[in-house]
Order: structure tokens, then sequence, then C-alpha cells
């Protein structure tokens, strides 16, 4: 993996920590997934190690848990 990825569901803290890490690392370097519109990806983040988002995973496979928005059980609904 190249580019960090930048889990959410889009809740308003989601979307907060997205512009920060959108700020901090920039565009070019991540790719953001929204999976409350993609739900089709929360295995992938699963299987990543995502607990809750939002989550960062970075290039090494490590992953920063953000602050809480939600669980990916409350995600997947």
């Amino acid at each position: 993996m190249s580019k960090s990825i930048f889990y959410h569901a889009g809740c308003p803290v989601c979307i907060s920590a997205e512009h920060d890490v959108i700020d901090l690392i920039g565009t070019s370097n991540v790719q953001i997934v929204h999976l409350g519109n993609d739900k089709s990806r929360i295995e992938e983040a699963e299987k990543a190690g995502v607990k809750s988002v939002p989550a960062l995973v970075t290039p090494k496979g490590n992953v920063l848990h953000i602050n809480y928005g939600a669980s990916l059980t409350e995600v997947r609904g």
C-alpha cells in the first residue's frame, strides 16, 4: 500500500477528522473511504484492523483510530 486510507462514516466527527487528515498529509497521500456510502468496503476495513471510524490505516498497515464516531457494527447497520 503506497497511500494511507482514511475510513469514515460521514458523521460530523468523521468529516472534521477527514479535513484535518487532508490538511496534514495532503490529498495525494490519502484515499478517503466513506463506509456509510460504500458498505462493500467494511470487510476490507475490518481486515486492516479498523474497529471504529474515523480511522487512518498507514502505508505500513498501522491503524490509527481517531476520536470516536461509530463502531463498524454501527456503520454496517
